[in-house]
């Protein structure tokens, strides 16, 4: 059952001297700001002591300034996904003791069963017992909960790249995508910031809105796309990416745009159209925008927006190498026009 649907009952109290026991830090992936947001200031205390992550730290002589720690009671292990790379360690909590075999097929399956597992059971108490294991052939089938996992990450799989325009081949896709520069010149005229939200209006396969997201972990975002099978891949890319936040709705803008939450931000990659344009400007003013486009008549409409409404008028045009005949030769892309302004 979720944490969260227990708090009714807790707040039944309100106005009584309650105590509350929450294990380790409240405030540490912990249950503190999920109680705190529905009292008072003046209605709560906190009296934290070692959290699981202190203590399994402590254990393992890693820093926790330089470790990535995860919560993943009730989050997908792919959440893990962006911090995989040969060398690099994670401190992971588990919901369960079953889950830290999953948490070893998972990396096995990512191409890093080379791992090697640090498994550390009810830390700080006469049960602690702490033993190693590699992801690959992971064998301990009595794991008690509570569990934390310390990742030694080691293996062959691909590491996913910290800058914006990742490989194309990252996304699953139906050739609706941005690609990998295109995304590149867009995450950048979109200036991403910690705890912004971003419109990502035609989302496709949702590179747009998984890249702005994977910049800092505050980041918000939601997709728009009109076509079912797309969405459902955006939101599938997003899970595979550690990004599973990202939030999907499915409707033709402008009309799905109504009661959304106001963006820091929009990106519009399909979809162009006076009506969507002029909703866009109505944001209000600090709000970014970047559309890109390829067809003429897109284009058309970009030129005039930009001379009513000022920003900058980007026109890209790339070409790659390609066969031809016996040689090489320039295989050229559409071109692409990219409008950003901040209103």
């Amino acid at each position: 059952m979720p944490f969260e649907s227990g708090l009714a009952a807790l707040l039944a109290l309100r106005g009584r001297q309650v105590v509350m026991l929450a294990s380790g830090d409240p405030f540490w992936f912990g249950a503190g700001s999920v109680v705190t947001r529905a009292l008072d200031r003046s209605e709560w205390t906190a009296h934290p002591v070692p959290s699981t992550f202190a203590l399994a730290a402590s254990r393992l002589g890693w820093p926790v300034e330089a470790t990535p720690c995860l919560g993943l009671h009730a989050a997908p292990l792919s959440r893990l996904r962006p911090h995989l790379a040969p060398g690099q360690r994670a401190l992971v909590l588990l919901r369960e003791g079953a889950a830290a075999a999953e948490l070893a097929d998972y990396l096995a399956a990512e191409g890093f069963g080379a791992s090697q597992l640090t498994v550390l059971e009810a830390l700080g108490g006469p049960r602690e017992r702490i033993r190693q294991a590699a992801a690959e052939g992971f064998d301990l089938t009595d794991v008690a909960h509570p569990v934390a996992v310390g990742v030694l990450c080691a293996g062959e799989g691909r590491v996913l790249p910290r800058t914006s325009g990742r490989g194309d081949d990252w996304f699953a896709n139906d050739g609706q995508i941005s690609k990998r520069p295109l995304r590149a010149l867009a995450l950048s005229a979109l200036a991403p910031r910690p705890g912004e939200m971003l419109w990502d209006i035609g989302t496709g396969s949702g590179s747009i809105a998984i890249e702005w997201l994977l910049t800092h972990r505050d980041m918000r975002a939601v997709g728009f796309e009109v076509d079912r099978e797309r969405a459902a891949r955006a939101r599938g890319n997003a899970l595979a990416l550690g990004v599973d936040h990202l939030r999907v709705v499915e409707g033709r803008a402008p009309e799905v745009l109504e009661n959304q939450p106001l963006p820091d931000a929009v990106f519009v990659g399909g979809g162009l159209g006076t009506p969507l344009l002029e909703r866009l400007c109505g944001l209000p003013a600090g709000t970014r925008l970047v559309a890109h486009a390829v067809t003429l008549e897109s284009e058309a409409l970009l030129a005039r927006v930009h001379g009513e409404v000022g920003g900058t008028l980007l026109r890209i045009e790339l070409a790659q190498a390609a066969p031809l005949g016996t040689r090489r030769g320039w295989k050229a892309h559409y071109p692409v026009v990219q409008w950003s302004v901040t209103l």
